[in-house]
């Protein structure tokens, strides 16, 4: 679980997460505390949009125009918000509507912003998203994978950025998400209650150390979570430079070839977690480890299920599929490629 919040901080664009587990398993406080790890952010400081001002491509209408009209946009620094949206959303609360109190006041058409605009550049927390209305799911997910919201209704036609990492946190004994939703969750993750008594133990000492003094514990862990952001905002720097082979690309394919996987979201689900593993590690190459980390993370909500199996997949099943892969690729290279010539496989690629 943690694995998969740390990897969407560094790539946002990875495409968010799913945690199910049973009720009391810490899925929302994690989801939460992943705020406290993300570095500050720079926006434009009067934009209801959070519009990063060094990128003008993805500026939303208002600022557009600003800039339109000569005007220097102010500029701030702030702390990644975390935006709640409850089960009981709409579509209007979602994505925003007509302003009715100065429609009605000044007869004008205003854009009210609605949850995309407030967890632009954030992160979007819901909790049980599988009791939430699929429409609303729907919008969410095609959002969360354009980096936009378009609104166009009430004689309002308005458009603003809206990027931001997607959580979702559910328990499955109250139901599970339909198949065409699990897909467009990037990566899923299940956790369970610990069966360890001297785990259950340590939380049982975490729990009653914070109760007793919350200043003191946080600040026992101060070090260790700005470590923790340093390590973030410096894979976020190198991510998009991390380089990948045509093997490296040939594993992934097969991979999910092999295990009957439908559509081809999660091959690109698996190369950017992949890539974004080895910023974290410091390294601008992935290796074989990296896809199947990326891999445990992105297919278990994607395998068939039978009516008697759940659908798992271990690191050691995909270490065994990635060697044999490899190994095929490997020889039928060695057969096609002149003696002498750099082969494909080891070619780098830059994304």
């Amino acid at each position: 679980m943690k694995r998969a919040l740390i990897l969407n901080a560094v790539n946002p664009s990875i495409g968010g997460v799913l945690v199910r587990g049973e009720r009391g398993t810490a899925k929302s406080t994690a989801a939460r505390a992943l705020a406290a790890l993300l570095p500050e952010i720079e926006v434009v400081a009067d934009c209801r949009f959070s519009c990063d001002p060094r990128r003008p491509d993805q500026y939303c209408d208002e600022c557009r125009e600003r800039v339109a009209a000569g005007e220097t946009l102010p500029v701030a620094m702030r702390q990644t918000r975390v935006v709640d949206l409850p089960v009981s959303a709409t579509e209007d609360r979602v994505v925003g509507t007509l302003d009715i109190e100065k429609a009605i006041k000044q007869g004008e058409r205003h854009f009210d912003p609605g949850v995309l605009a407030a967890a632009n550049r954030g992160i979007l927390y819901v909790d049980e998203v599988n009791l939430l209305d699929d429409h609303v799911v729907d919008l969410l997910l095609d959002s969360a994978a354009m980096g936009i919201n378009v609104v166009e209704r009430e004689g309002i036609s308005f458009q603003h950025p809206a990027r931001f990492i997607l959580v979702g946190t559910m328990n499955p004994e109250e139901g599970d998400l339909r198949p065409q939703l699990l897909d467009r969750f990037a990566l899923s993750v299940e956790v369970r209650s610990l069966v360890d008594p001297r785990d259950r133990m340590a939380i049982l000492q975490r729990h009653i150390g914070y109760d007793e003094d919350p200043e003191k514990f946080r600040a026992e862990w101060l070090s260790n979570e700005q470590s923790l952001s340093r390590e973030i905002a410096t894979a976020r720097e190198i991510v998009d430079d991390v380089l990948y082979t045509e093997r490296d690309l040939f594993t992934i394919a097969n991979l999910t070839s092999s295990l009957h996987i439908d559509g081809h979201r999660a091959d690109l689900v698996i190369l950017k977690a992949a890539r974004a593993h080895a910023a974290l590690q410091g390294r601008q190459q992935i290796n074989d480890r990296d896809i199947m980390l990326a891999a445990e993370l992105a297919l278990p909500h994607r395998l068939k299920r039978g009516p008697f199996h759940e659908a798992q997949v271990s690191v050691a099943d995909l270490e065994e599929r990635v060697e044999q892969i490899q190994s095929e690729y490997d020889g039928d290279n060695a057969q096609t490629t002149p003696s002498g010539e750099e082969s494909s496989a080891k070619k780098k690629v830059r994304p």
